[in-house]
């Protein structure tokens, strides 16, 4: 694969756009183009578009990896438009001339909006967009009806509509965009990826964007393109104050314009940090990351009761929503000059809302690669943006693993004269039932959520201090549920509210409060009915005081373990002559592997020679252990001689 930098280098560097300017642009652009680029206010390219552009032009596939935010709609917007001017006659009604495909319905809907000015300059060429929420037999019949020469839209709505209508023809498309590739793989699409990729000619252009490449999206590199131009746009890393002396940071992920900071405080400290950050950013754009559906609807409750933050605008918005309330909460936030977005990662990704000034990430993602997707709501073009994520004590190498992975931030440091915030919310629960179950339900999913970690070595759920992180929700009580019962988790700092009956709070809303009485009601009825009979105690046994174990019998013990990882590895040995996992896999699964899962290839030959000997001293340090493996191995044996 090829690769190709952004000229100018220098330009790049400086700013996030470069010197090159769309009307000077070679191979040259259509005036209706360079017309309604200037009307939208964009004069000069950005490093990725000045990069991909021409490439496309040429007849060359592009695989382009940018950092977030930094105009890649534009560069495949652009293309697509002029290939579809060269065609020397117009397309019939049903022939699909350009694909565009993209992980989510906001996204589709945003490429639709802003190539809309673009695909109206084309002449006799209609556009269609297809995403989830309606009926798929009106579209169909839509599809059916009206045709289109271009589709933009999700990958499941495409896939319906391309294995159940024959109206269209594809025999002639000439070029299909995949965008966000790494997020199409991520939310499971590959099966839809593949049907579309298998129902369209071989010779076209094609398009693959991402802000991270995957070793999914190296696969679907390879399977989709042809001898692509791979495009690697970066900006360079900022040096701290503490980086000062040391080695340079060399090129970094995020945008150039985007300043990157972490503040480390307390659990219990942690929500009326949030409340004063806010406080001080009055008058700007926000959007605050939490880690589930469940906290997004809490906070947003709880913020707007807090009597520093009234008056201020404060929308929700994540994937549980329905499809019509979650666009006009887009629409709504988008239309501000100020205010608060609460959000989960479903606006993490392609969203581009105008003017976002500040992120804060108050619970900091699962998955790191979406950690600089959030970042990148802001400073976006060539504006510029602040973002800062909240840590916990524990959690403070996380600043550090960023920093690896490109991503370089400054710690802030944690005011300690900040207003408490706690004693409102739990005021506010005390009010009202409502906000009680919700502060409920958001504190059990965000454990549950934290459970799920990838970097669960930084992120450890089992040292998560339940009663400072109770304390932060404002909770009335801690809740009980596995993994506090089951866990000695640390309830230190956790301060009960004395004289509270919590099944007598009501709800503000009439209309729920009368309904819970009544079921209350009918739920003491059918017990005055239905009697539970009561359990007899069973006798408490003293215990028995335990007996230290044997030799022989700590021997056995471990000889039934080692055979049970043995037997795990046999069963991994024969999914890998079946070709289910792959040799990589293998040597992961068996604890062989190399962390990274990557090694130079001098060092290959080397390093499988020591998996080996190990693996080969590892079996043989278990068949000592009573014959038990060497039973297994016969067992083996014969197995295989019946094959």
């Amino acid at each position: 694969m090829a690769t190709s930098s952004p000229p100018p280098a220098a330009a790049a560097a400086r700013g996030a756009l470069t010197e090159q300017k769309f009307s000077e642009m070679s191979p040259t652009l259509s005036e209706e183009v360079v017309e309604a680029l200037h009307r939208g206010g964009f004069r000069r390219c950005t490093p990725v578009q000045a990069a991909t552009i021409p490439h496309l032009l040429s007849h060359k596939d592009v695989a382009v990896d940018a950092a977030t935010g930094s105009g890649k709609t534009l560069a495949f917007i652009v293309p697509v438009v002029e290939i579809l001017r060269r065609r020397s006659s117009p397309p019939k009604s049903h022939e699909v001339l350009a694909v565009i495909v993209s992980p989510t319905r906001e996204l589709s809907s945003q490429i639709y909006n802003v190539a809309q000015p673009f695909f109206a300059t084309l002449k006799g060429v209609s556009s269609m967009l297809l995403v989830g929420g309606l009926d798929i037999k009106a579209e169909l019949k839509r599809v059916d009806e009206e045709g289109a020469n271009i589709l933009v839209g999700t990958p499941g709505k495409l896939y319906d509509v391309m294995q159940r209508e024959d109206a269209l023809d594809f025999k002639n498309l000439e070029i299909l965009i995949l965008d966000e590739a790494d997020r199409l793989l991520d939310m499971g699409f590959q099966k839809q990826v593949n049907f579309i990729l298998s129902k369209l000619p071989k010779l076209r252009r094609t398009g693959l964007f991402s802000a991270t490449q995957t070793k999914a999206v190296a696969e679907l590199s390879k399977a989709g393109l042809r001898n692509p131009m791979r495009v690697e746009v970066k900006t360079e890393a900022k040096p701290t104050s503490k980086d000062a002396g040391q080695q340079e940071l060399g090129p970094s992920k995020t945008p150039l314009g985007l300043r990157l900071e972490y503040m480390i405080c307390e659990a219990s400290k942690k929500s009326s940090q949030l409340v004063d950050f806010l406080v001080q950013n009055n008058g700007k754009k926000i959007m605050v990351y939490f880690a589930t559906c469940a906290c997004v609807d809490y906070w947003a409750v709880v913020l707007l009761l807090l009597n520093s933050l009234k008056g201020s605008p404060i929308i929700a918005y994540h994937g549980k929503m329905k499809q019509g309330p979650r666009e006009k909460a887009l629409a709504s936030f988008s239309a501000l000059s100020n205010g608060i977005l609460v959000c989960t990662d479903v606006a993490a990704r392609g969203l581009d809302i105008p003017s976002v000034d500040l992120i804060v990430q108050y619970d900091p993602p699962q998955d790191p690669n979406v950690f600089i997707h959030r970042a990148g709501r802001t400073a976006r073009y060539d504006q510029e943006g602040d973002a800062i994520v909240f840590l916990l004590p524990k959690e403070d190498a996380y600043a550090e693993f960023l920093k690896l992975r490109g991503v370089p931030l400054t710690e802030r440091e944690c005011p300690s004269n900040t207003e408490d915030v706690v004693p409102q919310i739990r005021s506010a629960a005390l009010e009202d039932r409502n906000v009680m179950e919700k502060g409920l339900r958001a504190f059990v999913s965000f454990v549950r959520a934290y459970k799920e970690h990838h970097c669960s070595y930084i992120f450890r759920w089992k040292d998560l201090e339940i009663g400072k992180l109770a304390m932060e929700y404002g909770l009335l009580q801690i809740p009980s549920m596995p993994e506090v019962k089951h866990h000695s988790l640390s309830l230190e700092g956790f301060i009960p509210v004395d004289d509270v009956d919590v099944t007598q709070i009501k709800y503000k809303d009439k209309a729920r409060e009368k309904q819970r009485k009544k079921a209350l009601k009918r739920k003491a009825e059918e017990e005055a009915q239905n009697p539970k009979p009561e359990k007899k105690r069973a006798r408490e046994k003293p215990e028995k005081p335990k007996r230290k174990k044997t030799g022989k019998q700590r021997q056995s013990v471990q000889t039934k373990e080692d055979l049970d990882e043995l037997a795990h590895e046999y069963r991994l040995l024969k999914k890998l002559k079946r070709g289910d996992i792959d040799e990589d896999e293998y040597e992961k699964l068996t604890g062989f592997g190399d962390s990274d899962g990557e090694a130079s290839d001098g060092a290959a030959s080397d390093l499988d020679e020591e998996r080996g000997n190990k693996a080969q001293k590892k079996l043989k340090q278990r068949g000592k252990g009573r014959g038990g493996a060497r039973k297994f191995e016969g067992k083996s044996k014969m197995r295989s001689k019946r094959r």
